[in-house]
C-alpha cells in the first residue's frame, strides 16, 4: 500500500519544516509515524484513497486506519498516542468511539521526559535555552500607556464588583456611548461587562472573582475605568480596590450605588471624568513584538489540529521569537499533550510548575468524580475528535514551537516583555478561559473554531475557521478562513502572513473584528465553591 505523505511534523524543531498539503487531496497523514489518516471531506465507503479502500463512510474530519491495527495497539496521530484500539481494526476502517479508547490514567510524575505505552510520564525534565530574538520590523498603530505598556484599543470599561448592578452598568455604558463616542473623540467605545458574582461568595471563589475583575481594571485596552459596586456585597469595594493594586484616580473612578441618589447619573458623571484622561491618548507606531496574544479553540472539529491551530501556532512562533508574549490555556486540553509543552520549558522551575498545573487540574476532576481521560464535548466528537489526548495534541499546536516561559495562576497577569509562551490556569470553557487570558493581559484573542460560535470578549476576538464551509456559512462570525490549508489551495507560510497582517490591522483599529461589529463582548468567571 502507498503511504499518505505527511502534512505536519509535530515533533519538528522548526515550523518551517511543515510542508503544505497537495492540492485537493482527500486525506491527510499529519505526522510520519501516524497510523491514521484524516478525511478532509466526507468519503463514502468503497472509495480508493491513499492506496487503500475505505470500508465505511468516513465523515469529514474523522479518522480512518492507514494500516491494520491490532486490538490493544496504540493509535497514533500528530506523532503521539491518542488512545488504544478496543478491537482489531482493518486498513480503511473508520476509527472513532466505537473502536478507540483513551489511555490517559494517573498524574504526571514530578519530572517528565517521555511517555511510555501506558500513558504514564516518566524520566527527568530538561530546560531549553531561549533562541536569540529575531528582528521584527512590523508595527501597528496603538496606544502607549504611562507605565510603558501598550494597548490596541482606547476604551472605557465599567467593571462591577457584584452582579446586582449589571443593569445600571449597562445603562451607564449606553448613555456614555451616545455622549462620548463620536468621530472627534479618541474614545473607541464604552462597555460594561455583566456577571452574576461578587455576592454570597467565599474563599477561593471570591478570590477568583476579584482576580479576574482586577485584571480587567488594569488592562491597558481600558483607557478609563469605572468600578461600580452595590455596597452590601461580599466583594466589598474597599477590599476589591486593595486587590486591584495602586490605581490612578484620573483613570479609575469607583462608587457604590447604595450611597448615591441616582446611580446612572452618578456613573455617567464619573465616566466623563475618566474619559478626559483617556481622551489624551492617540495612536502611535508600536513594534509588533510588544503584542500579547491569547490563543483559544472552541467548537473544534477534526480539522482544528490540521489547519487553524497550526496556523495560529505560526503566529505564536513569530511573535514570541521577536520578544512578544502568547497565552495558552484550557488546562484539561493539555492532558495527554504535556510532553509537547514540557520539552519546551525554559527552566526546570517552569517544567515543575507545568506538571503541578496539570496535576492540580486532574485533582479538580477527581474532586467531582469526573473522568480525566475522556473527551466529553458532543460537538468535538461529532467533528471527529475521539479522545481527550487527541483533542489536546491538536489544541497545543496553537502554541507553535514557542518556549514555555511562565505558568500563571488564574487571575494573575503576564509579566511585561515575557518573550515566550505563558500557560494560564483555566478550564476549557470558552467564556471562562478567554476571559482569563484577557484578564492576564491579552490585547487580542485568536479564536479557532470548526463548528462556529458568536462569542466575543473584552479584547478584540479574531475568529478563525478550520474549514471553508463554515467561513462561507457563518460569514457574520468568521474573520479568517484557514480552510485553504486542507484544500491545498494555500500554504501555511502564505496564510500565516495574511493572518499576521489582519492582526496588525485589528490592533491598529483599522479593522474591527466580527464580534466587535456585532457587539458581542462577554465575560465569564470560574466558580467552584459554596454560594451562601
Amino acid at each position: 500500500m502507498t503511504p499518505e505523505p505527511p502534512l505536519l511534523q509535530l515533533k519538528s524543531p522548526s515550523p518551517s519544516d511543515h510542508p503544505a498539503p497537495a492540492p485537493m487531496r482527500q486525506t491527510i497523514r499529519i505526522s510520519e509515524g501516524d497510523n491514521v489518516l484524516v478525511a478532509l471531506a466526507a468519503i463514502p465507503a468503497g472509495t480508493a484513497v491513499a492506496g487503500l479502500v475505505t470500508r465505511d463512510d468516513i465523515p469529514a474530519g474523522h479518522k480512518l486506519a492507514a494500516n491494520p491495527i491490532r486490538s490493544g495497539e496504540l493509535v497514533v496521530k500528530y506523532g503521539y498516542p491518542i488512545g488504544a484500539a478496543t478491537r482489531d481494526i482493518l486498513a480503511g476502517e473508520h476509527i472513532h468511539s466505537h473502536n478507540l479508547q483513551s489511555i490517559l490514567r494517573g498524574d504526571l510524575a514530578a519530572t517528565v521526559e517521555g511517555r511510555g505505552a501506558t500513558g504514564a510520564a516518566t524520566g527527568a525534565s530538561a530546560s531549553v535555552a531561549r533562541a536569540p530574538r529575531t528582528r521584527e520590523t512590523a508595527t501597528f498603530d496603538g496606544y502607549r500607556r504611562p507605565d510603558g505598556r501598550v494597548a490596541i484599543r482606547n476604551e472605557i470599561w465599567i467593571v462591577n464588583t457584584v452582579g446586582c448592578v449589571n443593569n445600571a452598568a449597562e445603562r451607564i455604558a449606553a448613555a456614555a456611548t451616545r455622549e462620548l463616542v463620536h468621530p472627534g473623540s479618541n474614545i473607541d467605545g464604552v462597555y460594561a461587562f455583566s456577571h452574576p458574582y461578587g455576592c454570597s461568595q467565599l474563599g477561593g471563589d471570591l478570590a477568583h472573582t476579584q482576580g479576574i475583575l482586577a485584571g480587567l481594571v488594569n488592562h491597558p485596552n481600558a483607557g478609563g475605568v469605572l468600578i461600580l459596586g452595590l455596597g452590601c456585597e461580599n466583594n466589598q469595594m474597599k477590599l476589591f480596590l486593595e486587590s486591584a493594586g495602586p490605581l490612578d484616580p484620573a483613570r479609575v473612578q469607583s462608587f457604590n450605588a447604595q450611597e448615591v441618589e441616582d446611580e446612572v447619573e452618578e456613573g455617567l458623571a464619573r465616566v466623563r471624568m475618566v474619559a478626559k484622561y483617556a481622551n489624551q491618548f492617540t495612536r502611535t507606531p508600536i513594534p509588533a513584538s510588544e503584542l500579547i496574544l491569547g490563543m483559544k479553540c472552541g467548537g473544534s472539529d477534526g480539522l482544528s489540529g490540521i489547519t487553524a491551530n497550526p496556523l495560529v501556532g505560526r503566529i505564536a512562533d513569530r511573535v514570541t521569537a521577536a520578544g512578544g508574549s502568547v497565552l495558552l490555556t484550557e488546562v484539561p486540553e493539555m492532558f495527554g499533550a504535556e510532553e509537547v509543552l514540557l520539552a519546551r520549558a525554559c527552566t526546570p522551575e517552569v517544567a515543575s510548575d507545568t506538571v503541578a498545573l496539570v496535576n492540580q487540574f486532574r485533582g479538580y476532576f477527581r474532586k467531582y468524580d469526573e473522568p480525566i481521560d475522556e473527551n466529553p464535548a458532543p460537538g468535538n466528537k461529532a467533528g471527529g475528535i475521539t479522545t481527550l489526548a487527541e483533542k489536546s495534541l491538536g489544541c497545543v499546536q496553537k502554541g507553535g514551537q514557542a518556549p514555555v516561559a511562565e505558568v500563571l495562576d488564574y487571575g494573575k497577569r503576564v509579566p511585561m516583555g515575557l518573550g515566550g509562551l505563558a500557560l494560564v490556569n483555566a478550564p476549557g470553557n470558552d467564556g471562562v478561559s478567554s476571559t482569563a487570558m484577557v484578564a492576564a493581559g491579552a490585547h487580542l484573542v485568536l479564536f479557532t473554531t470548526g463548528r462556529g460560535t458568536p462569542m466575543g470578549f473584552p479584547a478584540p476576538t479574531v475568529k478563525i475557521s478550520t474549514n471553508s464551509e463554515l467561513a462561507r456559512r457563518k460569514a457574520g462570525w468568521i474573520d479568517f478562513d484557514a480552510g485553504p490549508i486542507a484544500l491545498g489551495t494555500a500554504e501555511l507560510p502564505e496564510l500565516s502572513q495574511r493572518l499576521f497582517e489582519l492582526i496588525l490591522e485589528v490592533a491598529s483599529g483599522r479593522t474591527r473584528t466580527k464580534s466587535e461589529q456585532n457587539g458581542f463582548r462577554e465575560i465569564a468567571i470560574w466558580k467552584d465553591g459554596v454560594t451562601l
